[in-house]
């Protein structure tokens, strides 16, 4: 009788365990990329959240930074991420899976497997800067991607890549090869955001 008792708590147990996650949010990548340098998670990892505010939580719990979120007639908006607030042409903003949501950041559903990213921008007269996409292709080499806010990517032409502290200059089709052993590989272009870090 004990040992049904015994079975019988501890498949509950292992049931409510598969169903705690779900309820608690969606398993996501988060970055945050900041007006100088990355505030946290290059590589993008993975943190629990229910919405694009969370993930923003979620980060500043792991990488202890601050962060304020302001109440205003159309909504909460973050006007703060560590050092830089918002100002009349700059400001935080998030991208889900590379496109620049038209709702709040706690009214976008996130799902498992979702990329979140928060960074730092001037707006001109055409709009926020790109996003840098780094993805690897053969060998060794990396393919660096601009995305605007509708999430289309286009090559990043004039892009470099950022590799133990050295550069590596792109092609015309904005590939770049580092050569031997290195560490983290990241990209950069002049009036875009950098991009996500990769081995």
């Amino acid at each position: 009788m004990l040992h049904r008792r015994l079975f019988a708590a501890a498949a509950a147990l292992t049931l409510a365990l598969a169903v705690v996650p779900g309820a608690l949010g969606a398993i996501v990548h988060v970055r945050v990329e900041g007006r100088t340098q990355t505030l946290f998670g290059a590589t993008q990892p993975r943190a629990t959240a229910s919405n694009a505010l969370e993930a923003l939580d979620s980060a500043s719990l792991a990488g202890e930074f601050f962060y304020h979120v302001t109440d205003a007639s159309f909504g909460r908006y973050v006007d703060q991420v560590g050092r830089y607030g918002a100002s009349a042409q700059s400001g935080w903003v998030f991208k889900v899976n590379g496109v620049s949501p038209p709702v709040g950041a706690d009214q976008v559903q996130l799902k498992d497997g979702d990329t979140v990213l928060w960074y730092y921008a001037t707006f001109g007269p055409a709009g926020g800067p790109p996003t840098l996409v780094l993805t690897k292709t053969q060998g060794r080499c990396y393919q660096v991607r601009k995305q605007d806010d509708a999430g289309t990517l286009t090559p990043a032409v004039g892009a470099t890549l950022r590799v133990d502290g050295r550069t590596v200059r792109t092609t015309a089709a904005a590939t770049g090869c580092p050569t031997g052993r290195h560490g983290l590989v990241r990209a950069t272009l002049a009036g875009a955001v950098r991009s996500n870090a990769l081995p």
